[in-house]
């Protein structure tokens, strides 16, 4: 952990941001919950444990300074609430999701998916991509296990 968050540093120095404190817990948060996509709040509520005088509008300048900065991913899966998850070190794409519409999980493939869709769209659209997100709402294989099962 401690090696990423270095390179996080490097990456906002060279922005010409510092890694303050605020920022550093709010780092430490996100990488402690790799595995989440948590939202503003969720962040919020898992900082105030560490550093209790932080405010929420610190937290959402963080998240957004991240967000700028390519650290972090800001992604909306249909309901209506923003989530932050942390970019694949060297990721060049997005990962992929896979959201439930039952039980609500999200599921993410790493393997990206569309690379040969980018070069036609990139050929016959001449449209340079810089990114792209693929997020596909379905059944996921626990719930339709239990389904199977009953």
């Amino acid at each position: 952990m401690e090696g990423r968050i270095e390179r996080i540093k490097d990456q906002l120095h060279s922005a010409s941001y510092k890694l303050t404190p605020q920022r550093e817990v709010t780092v430490r948060v996100l990488l402690e919950n790799e595995e989440d996509h948590l939202s503003a709040e969720d962040v919020y509520l898992l900082v105030k444990e560490k550093y209790p005088e932080i405010g929420l509008a610190t937290v959402y300048r963080t998240l957004e300074l991240l967000t700028e900065l390519k650290i972090v991913d800001k992604i909306n899966f249909g309901d209506g609430v923003s989530r932050y998850d942390l970019r694949k070190e060297g990721a060049t794409h997005f990962h992929h999701h896979l959201v439930c519409i039952e039980c609500g999980s999200v599921d993410e493939i790493q393997e990206d998916l569309l690379e040969d869709v980018e070069q036609i769209v990139e050929r016959d659209w001449n449209f340079k991509i810089k990114d792209h997100r693929l997020t596909f709402h379905g059944i996921c294989h626990r719930c339709h296990k239990e389904d199977e099962e009953q």
